[in-house]
Formats: C-alpha cells, sequence, structure tokens
C-alpha cells in the first residue's frame, strides 16, 4: 500500500515575460508544513529584451523565501533593503505586519547578452502569535550554509534543521528544505531526520516511491513518519520541504496570509488606499487583483 499522500504536478502560468510553475497551494492541499506556496521560476532564457521586472507589492503574514539555481535578481523593499540575489545564497524577508518589494532583473545583466534564469519563490507563513510581527530582511550567502555529502549525494541545508544540522537562516518554526544534488542512484532517508510534513520536488530526474516512478515537476507529499523508502535515480536534483503544521488555518488571497480573515482585508484596504508601507524612491504599483488565485 502507498504511503504517499499525494503526488502534485507542477501547474504553469505566466507572470509577464516570466514563466513559473505552481506546485502550492493546491486545491486538495493547501500546505506543506508551514510553507504555504511554492513557484518554480524557469528555467528560462532572459534578454536582450525580456526580463524579470516585478513591480512593487505588498505582503503579510509570512516569510519570503528566494533561491535560485541560474540568473540574478535584484530585490528592493519598503525597509530600505538592496540586495543582488545569486545562485546559492538565500534571502528571507519576513512581511509581518506589512512590507512591499520588487524583484528585477540587475542592471548587470541588461548588456544586450543572453542570460539563463531558474530558481524558487517560496512563502512561509508566521506563527499566529507573529504574523503583525516587525519586517525584517536577512541575506544568506551560499558559503554560509550547511553542506555535507551522504551516500554519495551533495546535500545543502537551505533553511530551518535537519539531518542534525541548523540553517542559519532566521526562521520562526520548525521547519526545513533541504537542496539534494546526485549523479548516482542512491536511497534517501528522510525518517529520523527530518521532522513534521513533507514534499519532496523533483526539480531534475526521478525517484521511485512506494511503488511509484515520479518525474520531474512533480511534488510528493507525505508525512516524514509515514514516507516510504525512496529511491533517488542518477542526474536528479530534489528540494526537501516541510516541517511541523500550524494548529490553525491559514487564509490567502494575493499576497496576504493570515490565520484571520479580518487582518487580510485590513491588508487589501491599505494597500488599495495607498497607506500601506511603501517603498522610497519607486513609483511602481501593482494594483489589487479581482479575485483570488
Amino acid at each position: 500500500m502507498s504511503n504517499i499522500g499525494m503526488i502534485i504536478e507542477e501547474r504553469s502560468r505566466d507572470i509577464g515575460d516570466f514563466l513559473v510553475g505552481r506546485l502550492i497551494p493546491f486545491r486538495k492541499k493547501r500546505m506543506i508544513g508551514p510553507f504555504i506556496f511554492i513557484d518554480h521560476m524557469g528555467p528560462t532564457t532572459l534578454g536582450p529584451t525580456k526580463y524579470m521586472d516585478v513591480d512593487q507589492h505588498p505582503h503579510i503574514g509570512l516569510s519570503t523565501l528566494t533561491y535560485l539555481f541560474e540568473g540574478e535578481v535584484m530585490h528592493r523593499d519598503s525597509l530600505g533593503t538592496e540586495q543582488l540575489i545569486k545562485p546559492g545564497s538565500v534571502n528571507w524577508m519576513t512581511a509581518g505586519s506589512g512590507v512591499s518589494h520588487t524583484e528585477r532583473t540587475p542592471d548587470s545583466l541588461r548588456n544586450g547578452k543572453m542570460f539563463r534564469a531558474q530558481g524558487y519563490q517560496i512563502w512561509v507563513a508566521l506563527p499566529k502569535n507573529l504574523e503583525e510581527m516587525d519586517p525584517s530582511f536577512h541575506h544568506t550567502p551560499a558559503e554560509e550554509l550547511p553542506r555535507w555529502v551522504e551516500n554519495g549525494a551533495q546535500f545543502t541545508l537551505v533553511a530551518g534543521e535537519g539531518y542534525g544540522k541548523k540553517s542559519p537562516v532566521p526562521t520562526y518554526s520548525p521547519l526545513f528544505m533541504v537542496e539534494i544534488i546526485s549523479e548516482e542512484e542512491f536511497q534517501l532517508e528522510v525518517n529520523g531526520k527530518l521532522k513534521g510534513e513533507i514534499g519532496i520536488c523533483i526539480d531534475k530526474g526521478s525517484i521511485e516511491a512506494c511503488g511509484e516512478h515520479v518525474e520531474k515537476g512533480n511534488i510528493v507529499v507525505s508525512k516524514v513518519e509515514d514516507t516510504c523508502n525512496i529511491q533517488v535515480n542518477a542526474g536528479s536534483h530534489l528540494l526537501l520541504f516541510g516541517g511541523e503544521p500550524f494548529p490553525e488555518d491559514r487564509h490567502i488571497y494575493w499576497n496576504f496570509v493570515s490565520s484571520k480573515k479580518e487582518k487580510i482585508e485590513k491588508a487589501k484596504t491599505k494597500w488599495a488606499d495607498k497607506t500601506f508601507p511603501m517603498m522610497e524612491n519607486d513609483n511602481t504599483y501593482v494594483p489589487l487583483p479581482p479575485q483570488r488565485f
């Protein structure tokens, strides 16, 4: 009998000139641990006339995690942050009570040449008692993340705790995000290594789990203690997401996440009235969408 709770297929959509594949939220699975939103950006080729330009938009009640494999993104926000995101580094922005930001291809890559871009844009919901905490920003260079080799595969602990290690990224609830790259076939062990719910995102290659062959572009969802033996096939690239789920549900509208609908309505009004925390020296503005995604 399969212990896989669900296999979610990546659904593609366009955001401007950038193609993304949404993994969660999914109609039958809104969250994996505290992770409430996972978008796969690319892979795509940008330049010389097509770039990533996400105008000023708001967030509440969550932390954003940006993790790139290829390309670069310039992050600016209403806290005054200006940070270039490079492959392997982690941008962790905690919105809390409210923050606005933009994400753009940096000027250094707008040079008439073409380049590859790929990565993940992730939202982690905040615990109920911290949903209205002060916003903050934290950047962790790639070389500061824990890295090790296990069963011949290369592991990186991007955020949270797992495999007896802890990432320096400042998370606010028990969670994990682990990147795994393997050129050879190996058996992946998660029981006793991680805790809570788990999503195994297959960015490249494939796995065999509970009698199922699962290819890239899918995410396998389970509970860590219920997960069966997992064979990772040669030439695979995985991301493991998850952690302890919250006791309460989360509501989501556009870029707003909260345990209470009233907080989302308040944020919507502030954004529509432009009384939300806004960036200096950036007059761009993404209006509220007409309906929920």
